[in-house]
């Protein structure tokens, strides 16, 4: 299918995870102020691999010494060898067992990227065990190192949608099970903080897209489709995957006791609508939609990341023609929708 407005990837498709790992130099300037090997929990999940490629990448253009050791259950060979081939050390292990927490050798530096979202809807079993009980063990094994810990702006309560979002300071009392054991996973890294001094840094990332995944893909793909969109989260935060791992890495020198939440996202949200038509005017079709947008929804305020760290540097503009031009461009998606559009938690 040829777009009807003139779309390009910024890379060969086959470059797609060399892209999205790209160390910005702020975050070259960030590794040359630690120390340490960098421990990347739970590496298989959709960002550990980019997460572990520009921790890589980024300590090997500063010249500074380091490992990077990824852990995961890595069902896949195939995916462990992609780490190796990329310089990255691996472990096989079930973080979700004592065991296997304490098979891993502690480092100085932990990001915590492992849990449980999609297919819980009605399995608390699941979220109680990977989401609270899981953290629980890694925070307490891990006390002496420098935390990072990945959680979600679905910690947040409901904003009016026409707001700017929650600020790190905002009440957190979310909506379903899912963010709930979010809210759970946090207490884990906060009690630990407390009881025994460790720094850490709680990561609440609003939508994260990459070429193959993410809200823009979601829409995207359904405008492609003639499936029509849901509107009843009427807005969405985004932020482009390589940035947001970037402003991950810089927040991880932040890390302090008290635990320190901070916002990663864009500086504004989005009409879905609007991100809807966008597309439609790219592919030449008129998207349909269903829902009303509500008037209470999840939107975060970013702006104390982007003080620190400064305004992320992909804009909607590039991250829509990327996405639309991978997907008319036939190539493969990961195929795993974000539910953003579910305001109940049931994911």
């Amino acid at each position: 299918m040829t777009p009807h407005v003139s779309t390009k990837l910024p890379c060969l498709p086959e470059e797609a995870d060399e892209f999205l790992s790209i160390p910005l130099p702020q975050v070259v300037e960030s590794l040359a102020k630690g120390s340490g090997n960098y421990l990347v929990l739970g590496a298989g999940g959709k960002m550990g691999f980019h997460m572990c490629r520009m921790l890589r990448r980024g300590l090997d253009e500063g010249g500074l010494p380091g490992r990077v050791i990824a852990v995961s259950r890595f069902g896949n060979p195939a995916d462990r060898a992609d780490f190796e081939s990329a310089g990255i050390e691996t472990l096989s292990g079930d973080l979700s067992t004592p065991v296997g927490v304490e098979s891993v050798e502690p480092e100085e530096n932990v990001i915590f990227m492992a849990g449980a979202k999609f297919g819980t809807s009605g399995r608390p079993d699941i979220l109680q065990i990977m989401n609270v009980e899981m953290p629980q063990l890694v925070a307490e094994y891990f006390h002496h190192s420098r935390i990072t810990a990945f959680s979600t702006g679905c910690v947040y309560s409901f904003v009016p949608a026409d707001s700017s979002g929650s600020t790190e300071d905002a009440p957190t009392n979310p909506v379903g099970e899912y963010a709930m054991s979010c809210l759970g996973r946090e207490q884990a890294f906060r009690t630990a903080s407390l009881r025994h001094g460790t720094k850490v840094v709680l990561i609440r990332l609003n939508y994260a897209v990459e070429f193959r995944y993410g809200v823009l893909v979601d829409i995207a793909a359904k405008v492609l489709r003639g499936e029509p969109v849901d509107v009843g989260t009427g807005r969405v935060n985004l932020i482009w995957q390589r940035d947001a791992i970037a402003h991950t890495i810089q927040a991880h020198a932040l890390a302090a006791s008290p635990a320190l939440p901070i916002n990663i996202t864009g500086p504004r949200s989005y009409k879905v609508r609007d991100l809807a038509e966008h597309f439609g005017k790219i592919f030449g079709r008129t998207p349909t939609f269903s829902g009303e947008e509500a008037e209470e929804i999840w939107l975060a305020d970013a702006s104390r990341s982007h003080e620190l760290f400064g305004l992320p540097p992909i804009e909607l503009d590039l991250m829509i023609n990327w996405v639309a031009a991978w997907l008319t461009g036939g190539h493969p998606i990961l195929g795993k929708p974000t539910g953003f559009e579910k305001r109940d938690g049931k994911f």
